[in-house]
């Protein structure tokens, strides 16, 4: 009888052979992959993607938070900070407005729940903000992820948002906003239809949820 291989904790960070079947994966599936050693790099390479000027919208991420990505966008003044914008408008008598501009800004950054091996990502949201970017509204598409959310398949994937980043996430949104937060939108990216558009920026380390 076949002792099952026991799957990872969605907390390790995977090792290099996985990030690389991981990117291979997704690299057939249409994205631009590239693997970096840490997050100081990810900083950096952001800065190269992105010119100055540009449109850009992140969503609430961890990620973004921890590594500082989130301030070189919305506070650093290099870009036009789409939340930022936002932010200044009235949602009861701007809601469209505030929604086409976090839809189509020229870069999207964010990250996703999880990157299964087969070459998918998947994203979990509570108000969908952040979709219609990711899905194609946004010219340009940017994912920073840590090496913890590899998974080996989209099974794994929709359980580690439920059990791992869900309750995480429950606890921020408690001491940021006063209430819980929810599973409400789950997206599964499979591929990139536009040759560019979608880069994913796989970390060597763990960083978020």
């Amino acid at each position: 009888m076949t002792t099952p291989i026991p799957t990872p904790p969605f907390t390790e960070p995977a090792p290099v052979q996985r990030l690389e079947r991981a990117a291979a994966a997704l690299t057939e599936h249409g994205f631009v992959v590239e693997i970096l050693d840490d997050v100081p790099a990810a900083r950096a390479r952001i800065q190269e993607l992105i010119p100055e000027g540009a449109a850009v919208f992140n969503g609430a991420s961890e990620t973004l938070r921890l590594s500082g990505i989130d301030d070189d966008i919305n506070t650093s003044g290099r870009y036009d900070s789409v939340k930022a914008r936002g932010v200044r408008m009235d949602r009861a008598t701007q809601r469209n407005d505030i929604w086409r501009a976090l839809s189509v800004p020229d870069f999207i950054v964010g990250s996703v729940a999880a990157v299964t091996e087969t070459g998918s990502l998947v994203a979990g949201s509570a108000s969908g903000s952040q979709l219609p970017g990711y899905v194609g509204a946004a010219a340009r598409a940017i994912w920073v992820v840590g090496a913890q959310k590899i998974v080996p398949d989209l099974p794994s994937a929709l359980r580690r948002v439920e059990e791992h980043c869900l309750p995480l996430e429950n606890k921020r949104a408690k001491k940021a906003y006063g209430k819980p937060s929810a599973l409400n939108r789950v997206l599964i990216l499979n591929a990139e239809t536009e040759p560019g558009r979608g880069t994913v920026l796989l970390l060597r380390e763990a960083i978020g949820f």
